[in-house]
């Protein structure tokens, strides 16, 4: 059984332990409720965005529609997107995951090419054959995530959609945690480009009237809505991290809890044995001395 003084040290610093992970969860709460109203404010408005331009694009011919490019080619882009922090519990490793998953199983034959945002699943593709070097695209994508806004991801989105409009890419896919609630994050595989149409060409699923022309929309509107959608993404994954990391935290902490009770049923156990043996000492010298 450890000393005393061992178990009492245990017991100061799983308490110090406890404060941080408490303050850590309590920051990722407050956090939480700021990412989670931007992303439930911007959802509805993307998803019917992109609902709306895929019936367009299925109504126009694939050859007008840069963004529709279908093509045989292999090089694909996997835009992997993850947190700049740990202490998540398994939010960054289901992004690795989910990357490694997929180019093994759907793009074993394919030259991939993996595109990371956040500083952790940087780090897990940085030394691997798969990682981003010498296409004009971001390399340094870590600082999107200090001050979160649309502006900071265009500077991403529209280098991967003019990458795709280049040929230099022939498909690109979003790999990111989608946000169901602060207990609940799915890694979500999301096709970015080529845009899929819905409906057969020439036909569309919904009764639109386009004003303006479909051209416009094309050059102006569908760009528009990429950059939306990859927005989107990247505030799913932030509302994502902080649920996540609220949640590992207050494990953390109730697992602090119960230790420290261990701990303490410990230590008083040790100092009631080290009485008694005091105890019976001092009884046996007694004896000792009265014989």
């Amino acid at each position: 059984m450890p000393s005393l003084k061992e178990v009492r040290n245990r017991i100061v610093s799983i308490g110090s332990t406890m404060q941080i992970t408490s303050a850590m969860k309590m920051v990722s709460a407050a956090k939480l409720k700021r990412a989670q109203d931007a992303i439930t404010q911007m959802r509805p408005y993307a998803n019917k965005l992109k609902e709306i331009l895929e019936n367009v694009s299925a109504s126009v011919d694939a050859s007008e529609n840069m963004y529709a490019r279908k093509t045989d080619g292999k090089n694909i882009l996997i835009i992997a997107i993850s947190s700049n922090r740990g202490l998540a519990g398994g939010f960054n490793a289901n992004i690795i995951k989910k990357t490694n998953s997929i180019i093994k199983e759907k793009y074993a034959n394919y030259d991939v090419t993996v595109l990371p945002v956040g500083k952790k699943v940087q780090d897990a593709f940085k030394r691997t054959k798969y990682i981003i070097s010498g296409q004009d695209v971001p390399h340094h994508t870590n600082e999107v995530f200090d001050g979160l806004s649309f502006t900071k991801s265009l500077a991403i989105s529209e280098k991967v959609m003019a990458s795709f409009v280049n040929k230099q890419f022939d498909k690109v896919v979003l790999v990111y945690n989608q946000f169901k609630n602060a207990a609940v994050q799915v890694a979500t595989e999301e096709q970015f480009l080529p845009i899929e149409s819905s409906g057969e060409q020439g036909a569309t699923t919904g009764d639109y009237i386009f004003e303006p022309s479909k051209e416009f929309i094309i050059s102006d509107l569908i760009p528009r809505s990429l950059k939306t959608q990859f927005y989107k993404a990247l505030l799913d994954s932030v509302a994502s991290e902080h649920g996540a990391r609220m949640t590992a935290m207050h494990k953390a902490t109730d697992n602090a809890k119960s230790m420290q009770k261990d701990l303490k049923i410990m230590y008083n156990k040790a100092r009631q044995a080290s009485i008694t043996k005091e105890i019976l000492e001092i009884v046996g010298g007694a004896e000792a001395l009265n014989g």
